[in-house]
């Protein structure tokens, strides 16, 4: 059976990760890693580049989509590589979840200035949204 859920609904399991991504003690992290995506919250690849989001990392959901706030950039990659996929974590490091075909040089839903991350070099995120949408 497929199910398909109200706007209003949508919105409202966005705005439960939001909260989660927000329930650690400070802002949550975006971690960004190239190889193949683990099962979820599994054994990660190597770590490209980790930004800190902002606290609150957005605002409240609308129409199906949590667009995030602002993210800093990383002013120093931690390795060279291609970015494939991306985690999300609380300050803690607690994992939120994890997204897969999304961190893109230009196109997905995790906009990235590049998708190719040298060590050492800045990363940066031009745009980040989640959408909860139906079949």
């Amino acid at each position: 059976m497929t199910v398909a859920y109200s706007t209003a609904v949508r919105n409202a399991r966005l705005n439960v990760v939001r909260d989660d991504i927000d329930a650690g003690a400070g802002a949550g992290l975006l971690r960004i890693y190239d190889g193949v995506r683990p099962a979820t919250g599994g054994t990660v690849t190597t770590l490209l580049a980790q930004l800190a989001m902002t606290d609150p990392s957005a605002p409240d959901a609308a129409a199906g989509v949590l667009t995030l706030s602002a993210i800093t950039k990383d002013s120093s990659a931690d390795a060279t590589g291609t970015a494939t996929w991306a985690r999300l974590v609380r300050s803690d490091g607690v994992f939120v979840a994890d997204l897969s075909a999304t961190v893109t040089g230009g196109g997905g839903d995790l906009q990235l200035s590049t998708a190719s991350i040298v060590a050492g070099a800045e990363v940066d995120i031009t745009s980040f949204t989640i959408t909860a949408g139906n079949p």
